[in-house]
């Protein structure tokens, strides 16, 4: 009963090309690869202050929430809401919106907390719209480039 056991892997492997043969360590995640490269909003309490006291800039894109704070970064937060269609096009809006802000955040001022709400015309928009969308509405606040 236990014998084959013994010549199974003998089997994988000569069954396998050498490429697909990977170990456990190969299916983890990459932390790395998962971290945006800009501090984030992380508290409901953060976005419930940008809520009651930001100042809104909006374009037919994006909405844009600015509060000023003490604090010596610039913290970003992204909110992708349902009517922009389903999970697919959510999630590669805000990965165009996180690519976007990552390219832009060393022009920004620090002490911010910003809140980038996708309009649910972002869905259909290219990333180079996007992108623009971005630039306008920064350029409309305190911090913009």
């Amino acid at each position: 009963m236990a014998s084959w056991l013994a010549w199974l892997p003998g089997v994988v492997a000569a069954c396998s090309p050498a490429d697909e043969l990977r170990g456990a360590a190969s299916c983890q995640p990459d932390p790395a690869k998962d971290v945006p490269p800009y501090p984030t909003l992380r508290h409901k309490r953060d976005f419930d202050a940008l809520a009651r006291g930001g100042t809104t800039r909006s374009s037919p894109l994006l909405v844009l929430r600015v509060l000023r704070t003490d604090g010596a970064t610039t913290r970003i937060g992204l909110s992708t809401p349902r009517s922009l269609g389903g999970a697919v096009q959510r999630n590669r809006v805000r990965r165009r919106l996180r690519a976007l802000i990552s390219e832009r955040y060393g022009e920004l001022g620090t002490g911010w907390d910003l809140l980038v709400i996708a309009r649910p015309a972002a869905a259909q928009a290219t990333y180079a719209n996007l992108r623009e969308a971005l630039t306008n509405v920064l350029r409309r606040t305190e911090i913009g480039p």
